[in-house]
């Protein structure tokens, strides 16, 4: 039976590995950590469970559907709730909203909380699905770099109609021409973090990330972000793929332009393909170091990182949900502050997030587990110590001015994810959450495809490749990935 390598347990990793499984291949995955999961990880610390990653869960058909390929109901491996409160935000004047997951709801609330027409948030909202309806097919679903994918009418129907894009305009000037309230615009300006890029620079097609948001809605998985993770590494494990952890691949071997397996730590392995599902750039800088490198893609702009506070809080708040926003005063110098300057903003923008809304054993009782994630820059080398330390006097105070409490006090357990240690536990090049950032009206052409043009039998698939990073875009790019290899019986 033909054999397939995969690099790295991330789910994108997994994810493929199932993908493969299904096609035909026999499929050993490799980890250099001593868990399944990457970036969908978690702890327990004196009584509180964290999600040490991803925080949001959209689109769960695209997990789903990985169990049902194998005839399988989904809720044996995995079972979820849909939200009903998107996220609650808050701003320092005291002015509140609770995004609700009923469009119409939504759009009624923000036009009375935010002074703005409800026809101009519905003329935006349907904009969104326009632009994700043309680009869906041709950004995410399949390569942007094979000419059967600019072949379709789908395509060219979205390449007639290319001006209704917003591509040659940011996210952020899309948003303050449709609307006069600045925090209204703060809003919709924030989803560009969702692929770890700046409102400012973004182009305004990004606008259909809230579509996915809204149109699909939030979930919260049983058991918390990390049993998502699980339940795949556990139907794999059923299905015959092999795990081998702490086993970190050192390279990637080529002979003759073509890829023939990988060297470990511990052994040598032959394949007919390779998948890396590790960062993008060490997979060519550590991997493949005698290969010619794709210059431009590794040189592209890193996404953001994040520094994370993990706290255990000795009291409840009925005010805040699942996901909550507190918004920096100052939003474009918070994200000049991360990509020009390679700093953190003295006033951040804090996300915070409690399962312990939706899973009750998440904490103690009467108390919270919080998620408290800043937007950072990569790591550049910079004294990460003393930048933890003022970072968590900022957010302390931002928090205790909104909502008027002492919360140093209450935190009673502490754990700190910063871009070093992302960098270190997931190979994430300088920390960064998405791999490159969507900076740049051609980001989306720029990213790597999930094949190599240069070496036959390799394969990508992950966040730091195309279609992007976020849980939706890796099984995506599992997809692709399981699209784009050979049928086991041609091989």
């Amino acid at each position: 039976m033909p054999t397939a390598l995969v690099i790295g347990a991330g789910v994108g990793g997994i994810a493929t590995a199932l993908r493969l499984r299904k096609k035909g291949y026999t499929v050993t995955v490799l980890e250099a950590n001593n868990y399944p999961g990457g970036k969908l990880h978690a702890i327990k610390l004196n009584g509180y469970r964290f999600d040490l990653g991803p925080s949001l869960f959209t689109m769960p058909h695209l997990v789903t559907e990985l169990i049902e390929l194998y005839g399988i109901e989904p809720e044996r491996y995995f079972e979820y709730s849909k939200k009903k409160v998107i996220c609650n935000y808050f701003w320092e004047d005291g002015t509140r909203f609770c995004a609700s997951a009923d469009k119409n709801v939504f759009v009624k609330n923000a036009s009375t909380t935010f002074n703005e027409p409800e026809e101009n948030i519905n003329a935006y909202l349907k904009k969104n699905k326009s632009k994700y309806d043309l680009t869906a097919e041709l950004f995410l679903e399949k390569s942007l770099h094979k000419i059967s994918t600019y072949l379709s009418k789908k395509t060219l129907k979205a390449l007639l109609q290319v001006g209704k894009l917003n591509v040659n305009d940011s996210l952020d000037t899309i948003h303050r021409k449709t609307f006069k309230n600045p925090k209204l615009v703060q809003l919709f300006n924030r989803y560009a973090t969702y692929n770890g890029s700046s409102p400012y620079k973004t182009p305004g097609i990004m606008s259909m990330i809230p579509h996915l948001e809204m149109h699909y809605g939030t979930f919260f998985p049983k058991g918390g972000m990390h049993s998502i993770s699980m339940g795949l590494y556990q139907l794999a494990l059923d299905k015959g793929i092999h795990f081998n952890f702490d086993e970190k691949v050192t390279s990637i071997n080529v002979k003759y332009g073509k890829a023939t397996g990988v060297t470990s730590t511990k052994n040598k392995y032959e394949a007919d393909i390779t998948i890396s599902n590790m960062d993008i750039y060490p997979t060519y800088k550590k991997l493949l170091p005698k290969e010619k490198h794709p210059k431009k893609v590794l040189q592209q702009e890193r996404s953001s990182s994040a520094l994370i506070f993990y706290w255990g809080i000795s009291r409840e708040f009925p005010e805040l949900d699942l996901h909550n926003i507190f918004f920096s005063e100052t939003y474009a110098k918070e994200f000049n502050a991360i990509f020009e300057e390679k700093k953190l903003h003295p006033d951040p923008t804090i996300y915070i997030n409690i399962t312990k809304k939706e899973e009750n054993n998440d904490a103690p009782e009467g108390h919270e587990n919080w998620f408290v994630m800043i937007n950072a820059p990569g790591n550049y080398g910079q004294d990460w110590e003393k930048l933890k330390k003022r970072a968590k006097a900022s957010i302390i105070s931002k928090i205790n001015r909104i909502l008027n409490i002492d919360l140093e006090s209450l935190i009673t357990t502490e754990h700190i994810l910063d871009p070093v240690s992302i960098e270190n536990n997931t190979s994430s090049y300088r920390g960064a959450l998405y791999g490159a950032a969507s900076n740049d009206k051609f980001a989306a052409f720029l990213r790597h495809p999930n094949f190599s043009n240069k070496i036959k039998n390799l394969y990508f698939c992950g966040g730091s490749v195309h279609p992007g990073g976020g849980i939706p875009l890796c099984l995506l790019s599992a997809k692709i990935v399981s699209d784009l290899t050979p049928i086991p019986k041609l091989l």
